[in-house]
C-alpha cells in the first residue's frame, strides 16, 4: 500500500511541424525510408517556444484538469536533458512560472528517454513523507537542440515536446510498483557535455535490439510484482521511440489494438515527454476513465530501463 493514482494531465508541442518531405530537402533520405523504418511522419520543433514556455503549458493544463492549485503541490520533478539553464534547474524555473509554493520540493532529473518513469517513481516516495500530498511530474525535451540535422540517421528520429501529470499519493492507495534499472553504456547513444560539447550520436541497431528485449524485461516485471497478467490492464503506453518495438510488444502480449496507442507518426521520439504526451491525448480521448489501469514501459539512453502500473484517480 501507499501510492500513487494520476489526477489530471496536460501536454505542450511546439506549433511547427517539420514533415518527412521537409528532411528530405535536408539530407540525403526519402519519405518512405524514414516511415517504414521508424513509423514517424511528422516531428513538431522549436521555433520560438523555450524549454520553460512548453514545461508551463503542459503544467498548467495538467493543475487545470485535476483541478488541483499551485499552492497544493508538494513536490515538482522534472525529467529532462535538454533544461535552457543547468542553474537553475528547470523545476525551478517553473516553480516561479506556476507560483509553487517556496516550500515546494523543486529538481531535475536525467534519466533519458526513461525519465518520466523514474520521475514518477521518485515523486511517489518523496510524497509519503512530504506533508502536501500532491506531485507535479513533468517531462519535457526539446531534441532538436541535442541532433546533428546533417546526420540522417539521427535527426529523423525526434521531436520537441512536454507532457505533465499531476499525481496524488494516499495511505490506502496500492503503489505504483515501478521497476527500473540502468547498464551504463556511453557507447551505444550519448550525448557529449561541456567542454566537449558535440551532437548526440546512436548506434541504432543496437538501441533496437537492446529495446526488444527491455520492453518485455519490464512488462513482465512490472506484472509479477502486481500479481496480475497482460489480460487484467486496461492500457499500455510505451515510450514512443520506434513504431515496430510497440507492434512487436503488442503482438508477443497479444494486446489489442484499443489497448495500446501510438503517436509517434505525429511526435517522433520526444525523449521524457514522450509517455506522458500519450497519456495526455488518451486523457483528451477519455480512453482512460477512473479507475483504469495502464502500464508504462519507457528505455532510453544510459541505457536505462523502467516499467510502472498506475491507475487514474
Amino acid at each position: 500500500m501507499n501510492g500513487i493514482k494520476i489526477r489530471g494531465t496536460g501536454r505542450a508541442l511546439p506549433e511547427h511541424v517539420l514533415t518527412n518531405g521537409d528532411l528530405t530537402r535536408m539530407v540525403d533520405t526519402s519519405e518512405a525510408w524514414i516511415a517504414s523504418r521508424t513509423g514517424i511522419l511528422e516531428r513538431h520543433i522549436r521555433t520560438g517556444e523555450t524549454h520553460a514556455s512548453l514545461c508551463r503549458d503542459a503544467a498548467r493544463s495538467a493543475l487545470e484538469r485535476a483541478g488541483v492549485a499551485p499552492e497544493e503541490i508538494g513536490v515538482c520533478v522534472v525529467a529532462t536533458v535538454t533544461p535552457d539553464t543547468r542553474v537553475p534547474s528547470a523545476a525551478c524555473t517553473l516553480q516561479k512560472a506556476l507560483g509553487l509554493s517556496y516550500d515546494t520540493l523543486c529538481f531535475d532529473l536525467n534519466a533519458a528517454c526513461t525519465g518520466f518513469l523514474y520521475a514518477l517513481h521518485t515523486t511517489e516516495c518523496l510524497l509519503a513523507a512530504a506533508p502536501k500530498k500532491f506531485g507535479l511530474v513533468v517531462g519535457c525535451d526539446l531534441c532538436s537542440r541535442l541532433v546533428d540535422w546533417t546526420d540522417r540517421n539521427t535527426c529523423i528520429l525526434f521531436g520537441d515536446g512536454a507532457g505533465a501529470a499531476v499525481v496524488e499519493w494516499r495511505a490506502e492507495w496500492p503503489s505504483a510498483g515501478a521497476v527500473l534499472g540502468c547498464a551504463g553504456n556511453d557507447e551505444l547513444l550519448r550525448c557529449p557535455a561541456p567542454p566537449e560539447e558535440g551532437y548526440l550520436t546512436m548506434e541504432g541497431q543496437k538501441v533496437f535490439k537492446f529495446a526488444l528485449a527491455a520492453v518485455p524485461w519490464c512488462i513482465d516485471r512490472v506484472l509479477e510484482r502486481h500479481g496480475i497478467t497482460a489480460g487484467d490492464v486496461d492500457f499500455f503506453v510505451f515510450h514512443q521511440a520506434n513504431a515496430r518495438i510497440i507492434d512487436l510488444a503488442a503482438k508477443k502480449y497479444r494486446i489489442p489494438p484499443e489497448k495500446y496507442y501510438k503517436n509517434i507518426q505525429r511526435c517522433g521520439n520526444t525523449s521524457a515527454a514522450s509517455i506522458p504526451i500519450v497519456l495526455s491525448e488518451l486523457a483528451d480521448a477519455d480512453r482512460l476513465p477512473r479507475g483504469s489501469k495502464t502500464l508504462l514501459v519507457g528505455f532510453g539512453g544510459g541505457l536505462t530501463w523502467g516499467g510502472a502500473l498506475v491507475e487514474m484517480a
